[in-house]
């Protein structure tokens, strides 16, 4: 038997899959059906994770003041942050991002430490501060490059396109910053006028494309988890796990777990 508790997670992962091929209508519909999903069941535990991607997809559709009620609700630093980016107001994101840095660098949350610094980045630039912006990004890109995350600096669009040139022309990292730069080059204006990747790239990309399934063992994989503990997360048997393994390498023609989850940041699957 399945965990139902999972479909929300795998959701905001469509969703923003859906946000980077530029398909916000679709984004928004996964999002609402995830919403309904939580209040139906009652596991409203899992709202901030839904409304934190719904704030996303609000900014996008240009409705700031949604996008700012929602991330008080729910009390999302990050969405505020995103939310006073968008009003113009990089003070106050500094402000709303500061408590969220010092509780991910004293809990080793690397992953939320890693969000923080790009909006961060993204915030000093706003603020006229290049110097501090880049070394606030140097320190994003030292810890995102063992990863090899492509889309987390890409999704953010132009400002980030201009930061990484400053990076780069600065002699940081030049090998990636340069790769994610030509990244770059695979973005295409969507209708709302933020960049994003063509509709049809991941279909070319693969011969036959991921299932919902795999999607979701994929992200586990990528979180480090092991076959016995996507199993225990999703109950699923063992030898199950272990078939979804193998579609999933087959499918991006790859054989070890690490170039699984490498693969899918290029193609911006993760």
């Amino acid at each position: 038997m399945e965990s139902v508790a999972t479909f929300p997670s795998y959701a905001v992962l469509l969703a923003r899959l859906r946000l980077a091929q530029g398909d916000l209508p679709g984004a928004v519909a996964v999002l609402d059906e995830a919403e309904a999903f939580v209040r139906q069941h009652n596991f409203m535990f899992q709202m901030p994770e839904v409304a934190e991607a719904q704030v996303l997809t609000l900014l996008r559709q240009g409705q700031r003041v949604a996008a700012a009620h929602l991330a008080q609700t729910h009390n999302l630093s990050l969405g505020q942050a995103r939310v006073h980016l968008a009003e113009g107001d990089p003070s106050a994101a500094l402000a709303a991002l500061e408590p969220v840095r010092q509780q991910a660098e004293a809990k080793a949350w690397q992953d939320e430490r890693l969000k923080v610094l790009v909006l961060q980045a993204l915030a000093y630039q706003a603020h006229g501060e290049t110097d501090t912006a880049v070394q606030r990004l140097g320190d994003a890109l030292a810890l995102a490059k063992p990863g090899g995350f492509i889309r987390l600096f890409v999704d953010e669009g132009l400002p980030m396109a201009r930061l990484l040139a400053e990076a780069a022309a600065q002699g940081i990292m030049p090998g990636y910053t340069g790769s994610l730069l030509a990244a770059f080059d695979d973005v295409v204006p969507a209708s709302d006028g933020h960049p994003s990747r063509p509709p049809t790239k991941l279909a070319q990309s693969l011969i036959e494309p991921l299932s919902p399934r795999e999607l979701e063992v994929l992200h586990l994989i990528a979180q480090g988890l092991s076959n016995h503990e996507i199993g225990e997360r999703l109950f699923l048997a063992l030898s199950t796990v272990k078939g979804h393994n193998r579609m999933i390498f087959g499918k991006l023609q790859v054989q070890r777990r690490t170039e699984a989850v490498a693969r899918a940041r290029e193609l911006g699957l993760l």
